[in-house]
């Protein structure tokens, strides 16, 4: 009898992950842009670049497989309290609240399994080991690098600015930080080339 109330509490675990997969990422509905990214997809885009890390680029030596169980649950909360941006009109004691609370409801679900996932989520929120702050680099970078997507698919440069501007000079890894430094090389590249372009017509 236990293991059925288990499996239906994993079921229902499960599901509320489902809803990732199709809640689209705040942000972007906010600066109307057409077919966003989910939440599932932002996560997943981040879970794959810590493969990136290599004995070349990872001087510090991070735990890649922390690094990635980091990234697949930082936003997991959102599942059930939804993206929270600052434009939301909720404070930001308010959102850790309400994403605390909801980890707490999904971590019961999954018993042990599920107190692994607290805690990593807790480590992110209070930045506390390397991993958690690589896992806030690509936070951070995917969303510029989405960003910049979706002005090319837009022919719209500098169109997204804002995220730009949000994470100057907040990136700390040195893999990071050279992937921002070719993203800004090639989004200069593409504003020239559409200025050129413009000029022609």
């Amino acid at each position: 009898m236990a293991q059925l109330v288990n499996s239906k509490k994993i079921l229902e675990f499960l599901e509320l992950v489902g809803r990732l997969k199709h809640v689209k990422r705040t942000g972007w509905l906010l600066c109307d842009i057409d077919e966003c990214e989910s939440i599932a997809g932002h996560m997943y885009r981040m879970g794959i670049m810590t493969f990136l890390l290599t004995e070349e680029n990872n001087p510090t030596k991070l735990d890649r497989l922390k690094c990635l169980q980091i990234a697949l649950v930082h936003d997991l909360a959102e599942c059930i309290v939804g993206d929270l941006t600052p434009h939301c009109g909720v404070t930001p004691d308010e959102k850790h609240r309400r994403e605390d609370e909801a980890m707490k409801q999904i971590a019961d679900l999954t018993g042990i399994a599920g107190d692994r996932m607290y805690e990593l989520y807790q480590e992110y929120e209070k930045q506390s080991s390397p991993e958690a702050a690589f896992a806030k680099d690509l936070d951070r970078y995917d969303m510029i690098q989405q960003a910049f997507e979706y002005e090319k698919r837009e022919n719209a440069p500098r169109k997204l600015q804002e995220f730009f501007s949000a994470t100057e000079g907040k990136f700390k890894h040195p893999f990071i930080k050279e992937l921002v430094k070719e993203l800004n090389r090639q989004r200069d590249e593409f504003e020239k080339k559409s200025s050129l372009d413009g000029e022609a017509i």
